[in-house]
């Protein structure tokens, strides 16, 4: 194992690379260089510590030849911090409009309170406070959704050698059931929504493109001009059955809107900038509250109600859970049946009056 050296193009400085021979990326830099003459006290103090450094260097790549091949891992090529092999994790699973993943970052953060934990301190207590945290503050499947990325990456710290046993693997990701019933949209107020000025048109304009079409707000949010093709949209979803994205044939009343949008000129132009100009999603949802007052709609709605009434009306018309399933992106059928459905009936008296009525029954059982 040698480190050789070369001068600068200036020719002041002797930068440090690692000599693993003469092919393709095997001169990488070691980072380090020194002064080729050292005009003061400090240069040369500088010139002495680095070659100390390069010493210690070329000590640990040597260590870590020897150990290829062994379940020897050496300890320099630990992070003394948890949260760094946390933060690294994240950078190289991150998935596009997927904040799942950083957000269990950012609540791990919030939970310990500091910048540093030690790989020792996470336990399976810790773990469990964890989970608990999440589900005092959230609904639904998200505690569930943070809880199983925090798994991922203690997971993967386990596989790299920094636990001995597992602190989470008896510690399963758990929802919290919502105790209100998501709201959803019927037919007559999407017409009263149409004939109701949205106070910041954009998000009036996008709420609605969700309801015809299913989308996530982040997936309006950042959706392209080059991701429309005549009737057709091709999602930032990605199906995890088939690995492609989804695409969506656009409902007259969408592609109205994305018309009414449409800037002059060859799309080549703007093909990459956003259709829709929204704000940030708190303020579209407080927004969509004042819309849902001036429309006379008494519900609490939310962006994400106008999906879940996507998923209902196509269901009322008798779609196919597997279908809407596809529409909405998801691989299965289990958010379909279980999240996206009817929680109430649309009408208590239209559905009452399909039991059999007094007329119908037998004379002798009538009692009015």
């Amino acid at each position: 194992m040698n480190i050789g050296k070369r001068k600068n193009p200036k020719g002041d400085r002797y930068n440090y690379f690692y000599d693993l021979g003469r092919g393709p990326g095997q001169r990488p830099s070691t980072g380090l260089f020194t002064y080729v003459k050292p005009k003061t006290q400090a240069e040369k103090l500088h010139n002495l510590e680095t070659k100390v450094l390069l010493d210690v260097k070329k000590g640990q790549t040597i260590i870590e030849m020897q150990a290829v091949g062994s379940e020897y891992i050496p300890q320099h090529k630990f992070k003394a911090n948890f949260l760094d092999y946390y933060e690294d994790y994240v950078k190289q699973n991150r998935r596009k409009n997927n904040r799942h993943l950083i957000n269990s970052l950012t609540h791990f953060k919030a939970l310990i309170k500091k910048d540093f934990i030690a790989p020792i301190d996470i336990t399976e207590n810790l773990c469990k406070q964890f989970r608990k945290y999440l589900m005092d503050r959230f609904t639904g499947e998200t505690p569930a959704n943070y809880f199983a990325r925090f798994k991922w990456v203690v997971n993967a710290a386990t596989s790299d050698g920094y636990f001995r046993k597992n602190p989470v693997e008896k510690v399963a990701a758990r929802g919290t059931p919502s105790k209100r019933l998501k709201e959803i949209l019927e037919v007559e107020e999407y017409f009263a929504l149409m004939t109701t000025p949205c106070p910041n048109q954009q998000v009036g304009l996008g709420f609605l493109f969700t309801c015809y079409t299913g989308l996530r707000w982040c997936d309006v949010d950042t959706l392209k001009w080059n991701q429309l093709a005549g009737h057709h949209l091709t999602t930032t979803i990605i199906q995890k059955k088939t690995g492609l994205p989804v695409v969506l044939f656009l409902h007259p009343m969408a592609m109205a809107i994305v018309n009414y949008l449409r800037p002059a000129g060859d799309i080549s132009e703007y093909g990459d900038q956003r259709v829709f100009r929204l704000p940030h999603q708190d303020t579209c949802n407080k927004i969509i509250t004042i819309w849902m007052n001036l429309a006379k709609i008494l519900k609490h709605i939310t962006w994400s109600c106008g999906r879940t009434s996507f998923s209902v009306l196509l269901q009322d018309r008798r779609v196919d859970d597997a279908t809407v399933a596809y529409l909405m992106g998801h691989a299965t059928t289990k958010q379909v049946s279980s999240a996206y459905k009817r929680h109430r009936p649309k009408d208590q008296s239209a559905t009452i009056s399909l039991l059999p009525s007094p007329e119908e029954m037998p004379a002798h059982f009538r009692i009015l």
